[in-house]
């Protein structure tokens, strides 16, 4: 069993929280959404409420990228959400950041710089390695304990994932805690079982499908979005040069084959779409596949209401269903449908559970409420829904 905070005793304690804030970020390089803030906001005021001394560790985007920036408007931010000063420091492990650390009271808070800032942590190693990296080194003697709430970054072998708690002792806070209780259980949940795989990430979502196929989590795979046009090539159908150049120039023409040998081996639970969306004369068309391939220049961007009704019966026996990116373009009003409904006729099952990332963004963005469980997670999601570890 993994300790919980119910384990800790918290109050002057000084722990060690990494958090997973990784945001959208404004054209001013400041915190442009607070969806993964909020996540945490439990589990870091139940820590304050607690008397412990919270010192926050997290990553803000990729080296080289426009989101790779400081995490001082996070710390600003999580000030308002906790109601509760937060203070921050611009040093991760150093003397400065150690001083900091040193000078918190019970309940203060107080968010370190971005852990990615050292190339250490953007590498990955095994947890003895990273337990000696310059990162641990340098806080392992100011953390009396160390709490790891980051979900979505609990699939990475990077040093203040796995390094911190090789060296001090360690808890799940509130998010992971919930995350391993609903995704660690995956196959235990009621049958029939329905994997929704959408989204653009071809590669991910065709591991999963072997996965709970294989493995018989799955009753049933439903395919959309780039993932159900990749099968649908795979199944002969021509979906015209713009799409089939879009996947090319994603590099996924290899999943093309991995589809089909998919398509041979499960074909009976697997469902394609019976119609596409494209965009003709500014509207949206839908086009079924014995219709196509679309016009020139026509992509297809979403599935169509055939599909749709197609998809809406096997939903209607499900007694799990677990959903994993949209159906088409959301970010389009014009192809919003897809995702919209299939999503909704989702929520009607006994158990209903997203995964996280760009799924979860676009259901905040469409509205679409009503899930048991939406996953702060997107990686990390995929590798428990395939009964994975981490």
């Amino acid at each position: 069993m993994i300790a919980t905070l119910d384990e800790l005793d918290v109050e002057g304690t000084t722990v060690g929280v990494r958090v997973d804030v990784n945001s959208p970020i404004g054209d001013d390089d400041t915190l442009a959404d607070d969806a993964r803030l909020r996540a945490h906001v439990d589990t870091l005021s139940e820590l304050l409420e607690r008397g412990g001394r919270v010192a926050v560790l997290a990553h803000q985007g990729r080296p080289g990228g426009d989101d790779f920036v400081s995490l001082e408007s996070h710390a600003d931010r999580l000030s308002e959400l906790l109601g509760h000063p937060v203070g921050y420091v611009d040093a991760t492990f150093t003397d400065a950041a150690r001083e900091a650390v040193r000078g918190l009271s019970n309940g203060d808070c107080l968010v370190l710089e971005n852990t990615r800032f050292y190339s250490e942590e953007y590498m990955e190693f095994d947890p003895e390695r990273a337990a000696r990296t310059h990162l641990v080194d340098g806080l392992e003697s100011v953390l009396d304990a160390y709490v790891n709430d980051a979900f979505a970054a609990a699939h990475r072998s990077q040093p203040s994932l796995v390094g911190l708690p090789t060296v001090l002792p360690s808890y799940a806070g509130r998010v992971m805690e919930s995350e391993l209780d609903v995704l660690g259980s995956i196959g235990e949940t009621p049958e029939p079982r329905v994997y929704v795989l959408g989204g653009a990430k071809v590669p991910d979502s065709i591991d999963v499908a072997w996965s709970v196929l294989e493995k018989g989590l799955a009753d049933h795979v439903l395919t959309a979005g780039v993932v159900g046009n990749v099968f649908l090539i795979a199944d002969g159908v021509d979906l015209g040069d713009a799409s089939s150049d879009f996947i090319y120039d994603q590099g996924y023409w290899d999943e093309i084959d991995r589809a089909v040998d998919l398509l041979d081996a499960y074909g009976d639970r697997i469902a394609l779409p019976r119609d596409v969306a494209v965009a003709r004369n500014g509207e949206r068309h839908e086009l079924g596949v014995n219709a196509l391939p679309p016009g020139d220049g026509e992509s297809a961007m979403d599935i169509g209401e055939s599909t749709l009704d197609y998809y809406r019966r096997i939903l209607a026996d499900a007694e799990t269903v677990i959903l994993n990116g949209p159906a088409g373009v959301f970010e389009d009003e014009r192809f919003r449908a897809g995702t919209r409904q299939l999503y909704d006729a989702a929520t009607d099952s006994p158990m209903s559970i997203v995964g996280g990332g760009d799924t979860a963004s676009a259901l905040r963005k469409l509205g679409v409420d009503g899930f048991s469980h939406i996953s702060t997670g997107g990686g990390a999601a995929l590798r428990m829904l395939t009964a994975e570890s981490l």
